[in-house]
This record gives C-alpha cells, sequence and structure tokens, in this order.
C-alpha cells in the first residue's frame, strides 16, 4: 500500500455522511447516538498470534457469536492457515507476516507493515459486512490510528490490553539509557496513551493492569473493565493420560506457552541441568508445548548442557495436543522471572495447568499468586536450585501432587472459569451504545478500488 493509497483511505473514511436511506441506519452526523442493537457488528484485530491459536481471543469471539454479534477477524497467518476462512461462525481473514529482520528498525518495520495489511483488510471486511466496533488486542498499540481513520464512520473503539508494552521495555533493556533508549521507550509510552485516549472502552486482563488504565490511562472506572483469561474448563479438563508421552521416564513436567525473550524458558531447561546432570535424576522428562523468537535457542541450550533425551520440543500445538500432554504430565512449571511486565501480568498458563488437574510450581509473582492462590508453589525469581528442590518434593509425593492437583481443578471451575469472564466481556458490548453505523458500502468500495495495487 503507498502513501497515496493511505491518504486516500483517511479522506474517505473521515468524510461525514447523512442517514442512510436504505436501512435506515443512524450515520456519523446523525445526533440520534442510539443504543447498540441486539447484533453489533465486531471487528477484532491481532497481530502477534493467528486466530484461533490465541486462546483468549478466540474464547472472546465465540461469546460474542453466541450473543448474536456479527464477528470479524484480522490476524497474521500461522503455519497452514487459509487467507481467508469462516469457523465456528466468524469470519477469519490472515495476512502473510512480515519478514523477519532483526532490530529496532526490523520492529517498526514489522508494525508498519503489520497496520498496512490490516487497515486494507479492515476495507475488504466492511465491503462483506460492515462492523460497528473495532477491537484492537495488543501488542502493538497501533491501532488507535486506524480507529480513528473509521471513528468519523461512526465506528467505536474497544481496546483489549493483552501486554503492557512500556513495562515489556523496562523488562528486556532495563532502565533507558542513551538518547536512543529514551526515545523508544517514550515513544511506547505515547502509543499506550494515544490508544487509551481513543478507546471508549479498556478491558484489562486483571486488576494491576486495570489501575494502569486508570492511572496512566486516565480513563474513567466505568471505562475499565477487567475480563481475566479464565480457562474453558468444559473443554479443557483432564482426560486419560497417554502415558506413550513419557517415552520410558518415570515422571512429566510441562510447559505450555510462548517462548520469547520475556517468557524465560531457558530457566526450565537450568532446572532441567540441575535435575538431571547433578541430581541424577535422568527419569524425569520435559515437554515445552509451544514456540516462538528463542526456540532455536532453547534448542541448541538443551544440546549444549546434553538434555536432548529429557526435553522436547513439540512446537506449536492445538487443544487435543493439549489436552494429551497435561493429562499426562505431573507438574505444570511457570518459569517467567519477577520483572515489571510479568510481576502485573496473568500468565494463562498457571490458570490452564490447574484446568487440567495439574499441580503449579513458578516463580513467585503478584498475578500468579492471584490465579494460583494457596494451590500454586512459589519460588524466590532466579533461584533455580529452590525451583528444582520444589520439583523433587512434589515427584517424590504423589499423594500431595493429587491433592493440589484437585485443588486447583476445583480452583479453576469455582473461580478462574471463562464463562463468568465471557458474561462480563459481552456486557461491554451491551453497554458501549456504538449504534452508530458505519460507512456505506459504496464508499467502502471506492476506498478498496483506489487500494488496489498494494493488496
Amino acid at each position: 500500500m503507498s502513501l497515496r493509497s493511505l491518504s486516500v483511505l483517511s479522506a474517505q473514511l473521515t468524510v461525514p455522511r447523512t442517514s442512510d436511506p436504505v436501512a435506515g441506519r443512524l450515520t456519523p452526523n446523525d445526533s440520534r447516538g442510539g443504543q447498540m442493537s441486539d447484533r453489533a457488528r465486531v471487528l477484532i484485530i491481532v497481530q502477534n498470534l493467528s486466530v484461533p491459536m490465541d486462546r483468549r481471543v478466540w474464547l472472546e469471539c465465540q461469546a460474542l457469536v453466541a450473543e448474536g454479534h456479527e464477528v470479524s477477524v484480522i490476524c497474521p497467518k500461522g503455519p497452514g492457515d487459509a487467507a481467508h476462512e469462516e469457523l465456528a461462525g466468524v469470519h477469519i481473514r490472515r495476512y502473510r507476516p512480515a519478514p523477519p529482520v532483526r532490530g529496532a528498525l526490523g520492529y517498526a518495520y514489522e508494525f508498519a507493515y503489520s497496520w498496512l495489511r490490516t487497515a486494507l483488510l479492515s476495507v475488504k471486511v466492511h465491503q462483506r459486512c460492515g462492523f460497528d466496533v473495532i477491537q484492537a488486542c495488543n501488542p502493538p498499540d497501533t491501532y488507535w490510528l486506524l480507529a480513528r481513520l473509521w471513528r468519523r464512520s461512526g465506528v467505536r473503539f474497544v481496546y483489549d490490553q493483552h501486554d503492557l508494552n512500556p513495562e515489556l521495555f523496562l523488562s528486556r533493556f532495563g532502565t533507558p539509557k542513551g538518547l536512543s533508549g529514551r526515545i523508544q521507550y517514550r515513544g511506547l509510552l505515547w502509543l499506550e496513551r494515544q490508544t487509551y485516549k481513543t478507546a471508549d472502552h479498556v478491558i484489562s486482563t486483571n486488576e494491576s493492569y486495570a489501575s494502569i488504565a486508570r492511572s496512566r490511562g486516565g480513563k474513567a472506572p466505568e471505562q475499565v473493565s477487567v475480563v481475566r483469561s479464565g480457562p474453558d474448563t468444559s473443554r479443557m479438563k483432564p482426560e486419560e493420560p497417554d502415558l506413550s508421552l513419557r517415552e520410558g521416564a518415570d515422571s512429566l513436567l510441562v510447559y505450555l506457552g510462548i517462548m520469547g525473550p520475556q517468557d524465560d524458558v531457558d530457566q526450565l531447561l537450568l532446572v532441567m541441568d540441575e535435575l538431571v546432570n547433578r541430581r541424577g535424576r535422568g527419569k524425569v522428562r520435559l515437554a515445552l508445548l509451544g514456540f516462538g523468537d528463542c526456540l532455536d535457542e532453547l534448542k541448541a541450550q538443551a544440546i549444549e548442557l546434553g538434555l536432548e533425551g529429557n526435553v522436547q520440543f513439540t512446537g506449536r500445538v492445538g487443544l487435543p495436543d493439549i489436552t494429551r500432554y497435561l493429562s499426562t504430565a505431573d507438574i505444570g512449571l511457570g518459569p517467567d522471572l519477577k520483572t515489571p511486565l510479568n510481576d502485573l501480568s496473568t500468565m494463562n498458563k498457571t490458570m490452564e495447568y490447574m484446568a487440567y488437574g495439574l499441580p503449579t510450581i513458578s516463580f513467585d509473582l503478584r498475578e500468579v499468586r492471584c490465579s494460583a492462590g494457596e494451590v500454586g508453589i512459589y519460588v524466590e525469581s532466579g533461584d533455580v536450585a529452590a525451583f528444582a528442590d520444589e520439583v523433587e518434593k512434589l515427584l517424590d509425593d504423589p499423594q500431595r501432587r493429587a491433592r493440589l492437583g484437585a485443588l486447583g481443578r476445583q480452583r479453576a471451575e469455582d473461580v478462574l472459569d471463562w464463562r463468568a469472564q465471557a458474561a462480563v466481556y459481552t456486557s461491554v458490548y451491551s453497554e458501549l451504545g456504538a449504534g452508530q453505523s458505519s460507512a456505506s458500502g459504496h464508499d467502502a468500495t471506492v476506498v478498496a478500488e483506489s487500494m488496489s495495487a498494494g493488496d
């Protein structure tokens, strides 16, 4: 998409419209400002994962569809994904991810590329069915600009904040040093501030995030809702173990999640090194379920530590494989170190372990304690030997494992289950009052034709 095409998009989306004589729908310059209809049209934007691989977003999609809303998603392609498909009533459009480029310029290129591809696809979605609300799931905090372009067409903006990007910067690079570091950090704060400012409503994954939305983001309490990423315990539940997954080991440990720089999965390899190479626990096996930027580095680290026979990397997995592994494993592990981001973030894996009746061990983080409560086992951040101690204690005490697993499953059902969160989530759309329609299909067609060279 060229800069000229982008300017055309901006011009087309910001032209005030009169009432729509065909359907009698509200339009941007209609002062009635009515309530959202029973069936809103929602466009959800995700950049860091494909859907339905992003389990939180997929649960949100299903909750909206169950309430009668029409849901479209724009996201990057995962391996083997179709460019356009309908799954369970959700219309999904995917774009080819940006080619990997390292460094700050690489990140900037990825964000610009993804934003432009998403902008183009948003026009295509509008041609097909239109939308009343854009819900952008961060990271990154860049889609406020697209929301502003569509706003003059009557579209509302919901910010579903999955990460705190300024805290992510601090966690990875420490206090900003030098002119470049300060510019990057202040840029992240500015992008976050613009996103808060643009949002009609903010959805936060926990109270720590909600507090920042109210303080740093300046949002009123009624503009912020906490929707935790609880597991769907009707689907995530233990089944008969598949003992073949142990491959002859006496015990199986498991990690489920993304493997990026901030996820600290390397800590688990250090724990395995302690158990296998220093304590003689050669019959312990670790299954690492997931993928991410650090996957190749982790594989190399496992070889360097001589753990090839004790560590398995499964790559990308869906619910059937997740169920097999978590139903078979003895302990679920959380390697996230205490950082400004991790301490305030909800770790979905902890709750998903509990849904499968797995006892959990993790480094001591504020929001992990909020999720697991007294059921979890916590270790001081970075203390690999203490982490290995707790693993050994649990492996040697099957009765305690069973008791903690049963309590975890009960907590997942009674406290953490997605059903209660879904009710809060859908109420945002019931109360938003975003009943204005978006621009006419004719306008979207004109925009699409003007941008066709960038498809």
